[in-house]
């Protein structure tokens, strides 16, 4: 049997567009193609960017400071500060006033504000036991001394009886024993009349002290003074003793002598050889910055505090006010002692910095200012030390805002958040 082959018909016009171009050969036999290298560029501009984003979050995270403006030598207290510390306005005269007897409360005159007086009622307590008291005491006095009053018409009588007695024996009308009776008679009335007036006086001593107990029920003001605190309420018991229930109250009120008002101090025991008694001060109260209150040392006190390392100081405020209250956050500049020539010289031109301000930055004097929340490195330079201080003669103006104590990451153009001393 003859077989016939016979060739397929192919479109050629499929075969055409099967064909590879010689570009399209090249990518394939030489590498990737061209999406995987675009692909792997966009990773990598990715990352780049997550890491300048990583580095300028965390280059520019703000840095806390504390801060301090800076003043012209010369100009202000500063000048003469010879240290600073902190404290609390104290009040050298306080009383929490209570009853001296233990009873119910039936007034309360007083409140928080309230200013009184010396002897001014505050509280009155239960006092009909007591009333009652002083009224059979002062009737014991009536009934004594009506007893005296007796003795001594008693005593009037016998003594006449014996001057009659005397002339009836003198004219031989009694006997001599009539005579020595009457003469005993009368001195027994005057040993009873003596008695009577002890037991008289023992009666008066007895009102007394009722009345003294009576007048404990009402509690007066010990001093001229400002009630800070009301403890106590109408109906509770107050005692001079402390209670161990918890119901009874030690205290009507707190009492302060305003004119008694004092700052104490804590110094730090490494300065306090430059406190002296009568050392001139300015003290400046946390709710009022811009009052500066004249004030001196009174004296420092003989004892330091191991755990603070401190020294407590006592200052007088020299002058008084109402806004100074007890409790009170004071900060206290203890200033130094000028002689005239010193006072009348002419201060040196510069700005006078904390010398913690200044740090060695390549080699230089470096503070840093704070501007605009950014701090803004400055070489500065120095003039001689004035008390505590530095002189810096350029590179500072007064007014400025610098930190006081540059951390070692704080930077130019670091960003800031300040807390002002």
């Amino acid at each position: 049997m003859n077989l016939t082959s016979k060739e397929p018909n192919i479109d050629t016009g499929l075969l055409k567009e099967l064909r590879i171009d010689g570009a399209q050969r090249e990518d394939h036999d030489g590498g990737p193609p061209k999406w995987v290298w675009g692909l792997v560029v966009g990773l990598v501009l990715l990352a780049s960017l997550g890491a300048a984003a990583w580095w300028y979050l965390a280059g520019n995270k703000p840095v806390a400071v504390q801060t301090l403006s800076v003043r012209a030598n010369g100009q202000g207290p500063s000048a003469d500060v010879v240290l600073q510390a902190t404290g609390y306005v104290t009040a050298r005269r306080s009383a929490t006033v209570s009853a001296q007897i233990t009873g119910t409360l039936t007034e309360v005159l007083i409140d928080e504000g309230f200013r009184v007086r010396k002897g001014q009622v505050l509280a009155r307590l239960d006092d009909s036991g007591l009333k009652a008291s002083l009224a059979a005491a002062e009737a014991q006095a009536r009934s004594a001394l009506a007893g005296v009053a007796q003795q001594r018409a008693q005593l009037a009588q016998a003594e006449a009886d014996a001057r009659r007695q005397a002339e009836l024996l003198a004219q031989g009308m009694t006997t001599r024993q009539s005579q020595e009776q009457t003469a005993t008679a009368v001195k027994a009335h005057a040993a009873q009349l003596d008695a009577a007036q002890r037991q008289a006086e023992a009666a008066q001593a007895q009102v007394v002290q009722a009345k003294v107990a009576f007048d404990y029920a009402t509690v007066r003001a010990p001093f001229d003074g400002i009630v800070t605190a009301r403890a106590a309420q109408v109906g509770e018991i107050i005692s001079p003793l402390s209670a161990g229930g918890g119901f009874t109250r030690t205290g009507v009120g707190t009492i302060v002598d305003m004119d008694s008002l004092e700052v104490g101090v804590d110094v730090n025991e490494a300065y306090i050889a430059q406190v002296k008694a009568g050392m001139p001060c300015d003290a400046v109260l946390d709710a009022y910055p811009d009052w500066k209150i004249p004030a001196h040392v009174v004296t420092v006190i003989p004892s330091a505090d191991r755990g603070k390392a401190t020294v407590k100081v006592r200052v007088a405020l020299d002058q008084k006010d109402e806004r100074v209250v007890p409790d009170m956050g004071v900060r206290v500049s203890f200033l130094a002692t000028k002689d005239k020539a010193k006072a009348q010289a002419a201060p040196v031109p510069g700005v006078l910095l904390p010398p913690e301000a200044l740090v060695q930055r390549e080699g230089a004097n470096t503070v840093f200012v704070v501007a605009d929340g950014k701090a803004q490195q400055r070489t500065v330079k120095l003039g001689a030390d004035v008390g505590k201080f530095r002189l810096v003669t350029e590179g500072l103006k007064a007014g400025e805002v610098v930190v006081t104590t540059p951390q070692p990451e704080l930077k130019n153009g670091s960003n800031v958040v300040m807390n002002k001393d």
